[in-house]
């Protein structure tokens, strides 16, 4: 593939692991762990898309509590408000995907950048944990901008900050209504698609589909 100006991660989903929440989740209610946490993914997207949809917009920790507590509910879970500092607190320590540290130390001749939906203190904290701060330019949250992706000023974040053209830039999701919005805005993308699932039926199909990380680094170095 032709070099990029600049490689723009996702975060949640394609560096960090959202389903590692899902072992405290069981430990406070056997059984239901795997329900909790798939369903509390499933709200916070939506959450984060209905809020921009409506203008009303906050922060993704609070879009995040928001979920939690709507997925608690809706499965008959007692959230004690202790549990849910603690399973909020799980954000701040996700754990990355396998290939993400040595996979992104083969592309430090590359400008590297996460654009996320986190807030800023949410996302440092856990790349922090995770060890892959330091292998970034920069951590672009969607707060400058007070709207979620897949909104347009939400990729414009990219192209202002590495100071080049939407073409120039690759942006590595492994959401592919992220890749979508990406896609539309001009960006190259690649597809990280972890859980094989089928491609979103959009019109923008990603330049790149490969199943990690790893298998991505294979392709740029190539």
């Amino acid at each position: 593939m032709d070099r990029p100006a600049g490689i723009v991660f996702d975060a949640y989903g394609t560096l960090l692991d959202v389903a590692s929440v899902a072992a405290d989740c069981e430990e406070r209610w056997p059984g239901r762990g795997a329900a909790l946490t798939m369903l509390w993914r499933e709200r916070q997207l939506q959450y984060s898309w209905l809020r921009s949809l409506m203008g009303r917009h906050t922060d993704f920790w609070q879009v995040t509590s928001d979920a939690l507590d709507f997925a608690c509910a809706a499965l008959g879970l007692g959230l004690t408000p202790a549990d849910r500092e603690a399973l909020l607190a799980v954000y701040l320590r996700l754990t990355p995907f396998p290939e993400v540290v040595s996979a992104l130390g083969r592309l430090t001749d590359f400008r590297r950048l996460v654009l996320s939906n986190g807030t800023p203190d949410m996302l440092r904290a856990g790349l922090e944990h995770a060890g892959l701060a330091d292998q970034l330019e920069a951590i672009l949250s969607v707060e400058s901008v007070g709207v979620f992706k897949p909104a347009p000023q939400v990729y414009a974040l990219a192209t202002a900050h590495l100071g080049c053209a939407p073409a120039d830039i690759l942006f590595v999701s492994s959401n592919g209504w992220d890749i979508a919005g990406a896609a539309s805005f001009g960006l190259r993308t690649a597809w990280l698609n972890r859980a094989g699932a089928p491609a979103e039926r959009l019109g923008l199909a990603p330049e790149i589909i490969v199943p990690d990380l790893a298998a991505l680094a294979d392709v740029i170095m190539a």
